[in-house]
């Protein structure tokens, strides 16, 4: 089992490799900031990722392998990075998590092919339930201009599903 210390020298190493050293969604070790921050803790049981926010204990993730920590921890922050690089190249006609999806696995091979081979087949679960919804946009802006011209919010609600049409998930 590796000390607190070891594990800071390795999530270290893996952020400089991903440009994400003082990241604010990096951990904590051995206590907590509070705030949603996650922070790691080390006993008997194994390794864990824990998230506090507002003194209240929100989630813990336990495991006796330190790669499956590490992959946990950097799965927040490469999503945290890639949503921020989607906001700033966003092409609005587009669902924001193609981008986003797409620059995660990116960022998550450079660490770890597993690691990206497993955020894929989570990101292809997502979209068999949510899929890809490029219309998002256009949708939301005509429904505003219906309801603007006089429509009633449902009407203009599905004037503008008639013309762009929602997804079907698989």
């Amino acid at each position: 089992m590796k000390s607190l210390a070891e594990i800071k020298i390795e999530v270290d190493r893996l952020a400089e490799t991903i440009g994400a050293t003082a990241h604010s969604t990096l951990p904590t070790y051995g206590y907590t900031e509070d705030f949603a921050r996650p922070h790691i803790e080390v006993d008997s049981r194994g390794y864990h990722l824990v998230v506090v926010e507002r003194g209240q204990e929100q989630g813990r993730f336990t495991t006796a392998d330190l790669d499956d920590l590490l992959f946990h921890i950097f799965r927040s922050v490469t999503f945290t990075l890639a949503f921020d690089y989607e906001l700033a190249h966003r092409i609005e006609t587009l669902d924001c998590r193609r981008l986003g999806f797409q620059r995660q696995i990116e960022l998550l091979a450079l660490l770890s092919k597993g690691w990206a081979a497993n955020e894929s087949e989570e990101h292809e679960r997502i979209l068999r339930k949510h899929p890809f919804d490029d219309c998002s946009g256009i949708r939301a802006d005509l429904t505003r201009q219906l309801r603007l011209a006089g429509h009633a919010p449902e009407t203009a609600w599905q004037m503008a599903c008639e013309r762009y049409p929602l997804p079907v998930p698989a």
